[in-house]
C-alpha cells in the first residue's frame, strides 16, 4: 500500500510539470528541411528580426533531428554556422534540457528544449540561446550574431 501511494504522488508530481498545451510560439511544420554545407554545419541565409529568437523558452531555435538518430548532430550543425557579432570564432556547451512541453514527435509526448551557453573572445557576458530538436521551424540566426564565414 505504502509503495503505491508513493508511485501515485510520484507520477502526479511528474505530470504537473508539463504543461497540456505547449507555449512554444514559432513552430512551421513546413519550414523546408535544412540543406548542410558539409557533414558538421547547416548552410543558414536568413537573419532573424526578432530578439525573442532563440533568446526565449517560448521562441527556441527549432531544430528537429527525426531525420537522424543522433538527437544532438543537427543542434552541432546549426550552432558550426555560427559566429559571433563580428564573425569571431563562437564556443558552445549545452548547459542543461529544461522546459518541459507536450510533443507529438516525442516518444514519451513530452520534450525539453536543451539550453546552450555561447561564448566567444572579448566577450563579456555568455549568452544562453534554447534549441528544440521535437518541433520544425525556419532556422535563422539569432540577432546579435552571424554566419561563420567558410
Amino acid at each position: 500500500m505504502k509503495k503505491t501511494v508513493v508511485l501515485f504522488a510520484l507520477l502526479i508530481g511528474i505530470s504537473s510539470c508539463i504543461s497540456t498545451k505547449s507555449t512554444i510560439k514559432n513552430i512551421d511544420d513546413n519550414a523546408p528541411v535544412p540543406q548542410l554545407l558539409n557533414n558538421t554545419t547547416f548552410i543558414i541565409t536568413e537573419y532573424s528580426k526578432d530578439k525573442k529568437y532563440g533568446y526565449d523558452k517560448d521562441y527556441p531555435i527549432n531544430i528537429f533531428y527525426g531525420t537522424t538518430r543522433n538527437e544532438i548532430i543537427n543542434q552541432q550543425r546549426f550552432l558550426n554556422a555560427l559566429a559571433g557579432p563580428k564573425g569571431e570564432k563562437i564556443t558552445y556547451t549545452k548547459l542543461e534540457s529544461c522546459c518541459p512541453f507536450p510533443a507529438k514527435r516525442s516518444d514519451m509526448g513530452a520534450g525539453l528544449l536543451d539550453v546552450y551557453e555561447i561564448k566567444w573572445e572579448g566577450q563579456k557576458t555568455p549568452i544562453l540561446l534554447y534549441l528544440n530538436i521535437y518541433e520544425k521551424g525556419q532556422l535563422m540566426v539569432p540577432v546579435g550574431l552571424t554566419l561563420k564565414k567558410n
